[in-house]
C-alpha cells in the first residue's frame, strides 16, 4: 500500500516523518495539541448549545414582555462559562508546549497523552454542564414569566450548575500544571 502524497515535501519533514507517513502519532506534541484543541472545542459546543437552549426560553419571555431583556440576558448567557473555562485550559496547555515560546517544548509521548488526559476534564464536563446549565436557565426564564421579581434567585440556582465545570477546571488546571513543569 503506498502511502505517498501528491505534496512536495522538505528535508525537515521528512527527517521528521522518516518513512512512517504516521510518525506524528507517536509525538507527544500532537497529543498535547489535541487535548488543548479538543478541550476548547467540546467546551465551545456545549457553551453553543447551552445558551441556545436557554435563549429560546428568553425569546418567548421577551415576547410578552421586552422590558425582561435586561433581567434575562444574565440567565441566558451563564452557559457560556464553560467555553471561557475550556479556553483557558487549552491555553494553559498549549504554553507548556511552548507555543508562545520561541520554539517547541521536547515533550515525549507519554507527556503528550498525559496532557491530552489532563485537558479531557474540562472539555468533557465544560460539554455536558453547560448543556444541563442551559436547560436549567431555560427553567429559570419561566419562573421569571410568573414572577418578574425573582431575577437573583434564577441566577443563583442556573449557577449551581456550574460548580462542576469549576471543578472540572481545577483537575484540569492542576494536572495541566503538573506534568510538564
Amino acid at each position: 500500500m503506498n502511502l505517498a502524497f501528491p505534496v512536495t515535501s522538505t528535508p525537515e519533514v521528512e527527517a521528521m516523518v522518516g518513512s512512517n507517513a504516521f510518525a506524528f502519532l507517536e509525538s507527544g506534541l500532537f497529543w498535547g495539541f489535541l487535548g488543548a484543541a479538543l478541550c476548547a472545542l467540546l467546551a465551545f459546543i456545549g457553551s453553543a448549545r447551552g445558551v441556545n437552549i436557554a435563549g429560546e426560553a428568553a425569546a418567548g419571555l421577551v415576547t410578552e414582555d421586552p422590558s425582561m431583556f435586561g433581567k434575562i440576558v444574565i440567565i441566558e448567557n451563564l452557559p457560556a462559562t464553560q467555553a471561557i473555562y475550556g479556553l483557558l485550559i487549552a491555553f494553559v496547555a498549549v504554553s507548556k508546549l511552548g507555543l508562545f515560546a520561541p520554539e517547541l517544548a521536547e515533550v515525549s509521548l507519554l507527556q503528550g497523552a498525559l496532557l491530552f488526559l489532563a485537558c479531557m476534564p474540562m472539555g468533557i464536563v465544560g460539554l455536558i454542564s453547560a448543556i444541563y446549565q442551559g436547560r436549567t436557565a431555560a427553567a429559570t426564564i419561566s419562573i421569571l414569566t410568573k414572577n418578574p421579581n425573582e431575577t437573583s434567585k434564577c441566577i443563583l440556582i442556573t449557577a449551581m450548575v456550574e460548580t462542576f465545570a469549576i471543578f472540572a477546571l481545577l483537575i484540569s488546571f492542576l494536572l495541566v500544571n503538573f506534568i510538564i513543569k
